[in-house]
């Protein structure tokens, strides 16, 4: 049961009272009302609670929640928080989640924006927390995403019946709901885009919404809270002091925050941006973004990373094309490399965040497409040359040093270069006892290991192995009408030396902490 306010809450006026700037609003697509309170004037402050998206701007939710504050009049309080238990709970997730809030308390320090960070010491310490904040609130907003348990936290927040609830999409470019259906392949999403997402590519968030705020400051919150769920101190957020967590799968260096996460995109636009095209798929060469762990875990947004790439590209939305074909280069008017980027970043990763928004059963067998089911049970008898247990893929224990390879990096790096992450899951395929054992061998594999593991774009990566997204190719043992690959056509395609010799069977390994 929701309890009335038991202390009275201490504001303080900004140094210099002013009229606040306009905030700025929030399309009406991205907003979604989640009960039938009204928001309360009254309340000791709006209450953001960050979930998806882990950042101080580029964030439609932070904006919505600063336009409550602006409206309402209330201090604004970001409350941000990870639970001890969840699937796959290990330092290799929490690291990087933890080292966005310490930015973010050393950000908001001083400012007069409320900043609640707690890392739950043991599972179920947090239980109560979220309903505590809100009884208090004149509202609540949060994150509207479809990635991992995001979900339930939305419904969580539903379930608020006393205080205003809203969730804010901020997942892309292209509003989750917009197109009211899911798509089959990334031609038709991408013709689809051609047709609509000239009225949304410039629609972008604020970088800094925090900047030109003119709210009361929030002096403090009741010990009644603050003694049952003690804020995690700044300390410990530096420090990577974990609750007590079921894995022990170790940190993954450099991973986690807005500031690492800018830096690599600087990187990647100054120095490999010009190569991406013709380069990205070797190994070798080291040209990819390496930017989807920072997008996973919220630290930097899609509309950030574009407004880079435009910035860098010169680019105007006079040199979109009004052609909507489902072109892959061309559409957008930019250099060849700059095109193929923003298809990975666009299409290709708003494809799978739409599947999931509109098919909530996505991670499960039952939504690949019934052509792909159909053909892999088909051939779920056929013999098997190799087959290995969970344990012998976890390990690297197979026949193929490629393979072994990519595991290796999956274990030490938290991820696997873009190209070979589709042979692993295609060998995986392969060499199960059948097709919805090797669904859930990768979904465990990729889960634990990778650092943009359970997002909707990874499991993309995972589905389209199996045949999402795709069509049917010329039929062939144990994978029937899915597109198979090969180790030795790989060699062939791709340029792997030093991958190889990093990675290979007594290879450096490098990347751990």
């Amino acid at each position: 049961m929701l309890i009335g306010p038991l202390w009275a809450p201490t504001f303080s006026a900004p140094e210099t009272p002013c009229e606040a700037p306009p905030v700025k609003p929030v399309p009406d697509g991205r907003i979604q009302r989640l009960n039938e309170a009204r928001p309360d004037p009254m309340g000791e402050y709006v209450l953001y609670w960050m979930t998806a998206q882990r950042r101080l701007g580029w964030n439609f939710a932070l904006d919505r929640a600063c336009y409550w504050a602006h409206e309402l009049g209330r201090p604004l309080l970001i409350f941000e928080a990870v639970r001890a238990a969840y699937p796959w709970a290990s330092p290799r997730h929490h690291a990087p989640i933890m080292i966005g809030m310490h930015e973010h308390a050393v950000a908001l320090d001083g400012t007069g924006v409320g900043y609640f960070p707690y890392v739950e010491p043991a599972p179920g310490d947090g239980d109560g927390l979220l309903h505590a904040l809100a009884a208090r609130a004149a509202c609540v907003v949060t994150d509207d995403a479809p990635t991992f348990f995001t979900p339930r936290l939305v419904d969580a927040a539903s379930r608020l019946e006393s205080t205003y609830a809203e969730a804010v999409d901020s997942c892309g470019v292209l509003p989750l709901r917009e197109p009211g259906r899911t798509f089959s392949a990334a031609f038709h999403f991408r013709r689809h885009l051609h047709k609509v997402l000239r009225d949304h590519v410039m629609v972008a968030p604020s970088p800094d919404p925090l900047a030109q705020l003119r709210v009361p400051a929030l002096g403090g919150l009741p010990t009644s809270v603050t003694e049952r769920w003690p804020a995690t101190t700044r300390s410990a957020l530096e420090a990577l002091h974990f609750p007590r967590l079921g894995s022990t799968t170790p940190v993954v260096g450099g991973i986690g925050g807005t500031i690492a996460g800018r830096r690599r995109l600087d990187t990647f636009l100054s120095t490999r941006l010009s190569r991406y095209a013709d380069d990205r798929n070797h190994p070798d060469l080291d040209v990819v973004s390496g930017l989807s762990p920072w997008l996973h875990y919220g630290h930097i947004s899609t509309h950030e990373v574009l407004a880079a790439l435009f910035s860098a590209e010169e680019w105007t939305p006079n040199r979109l094309s009004e052609r909507a074909d489902g072109r892959r280069a061309g559409w957008w008017g930019m250099s060849p490399s700059a095109e193929a980027f923003v298809d990975q970043l666009v299409t290709w990763r708003e494809l799978g965040f739409g599947f999931a928004h509109f098919e909530p059963d996505y991670t499960t067998y039952e939504s690949l497409p019934e052509w792909a089911r159909v053909t892999l049970e088909d051939h779920a008898p056929d013999p098997r040359e190799h087959l290995y247990s969970l344990d012998a893929f976890d390990a690297a224990e197979t026949h193929d040093d490629l393979w072994n390879a990519a595991q290796r990096q999956l274990r030490t790096e938290g991820v696997i270069h873009n190209y070979l992450r589709m042979l692993w899951g295609k060998k995986i395929l392969e060499w199960s006892a059948g097709p919805r054992e090797a669904l859930d061998i990768m979904i465990e594999l990729n889960n634990c290991y990778s650092v943009d593991g359970r997002d909707p774009n990874s499991y993309s990566g995972i589905f389209w192995t199996m045949g999402r997204f795709d069509r049917g190719w010329p039929e062939r043992a144990i994978f029937g009408k899915v597109r198979s690959m090969t180790s030795a056509s790989t060699r062939r395609k791709v340029k792997l030396t030093r991958y190889l010799e990093r990675f290979g069977e007594g290879g450096t390994q490098l990347g751990l902490l």
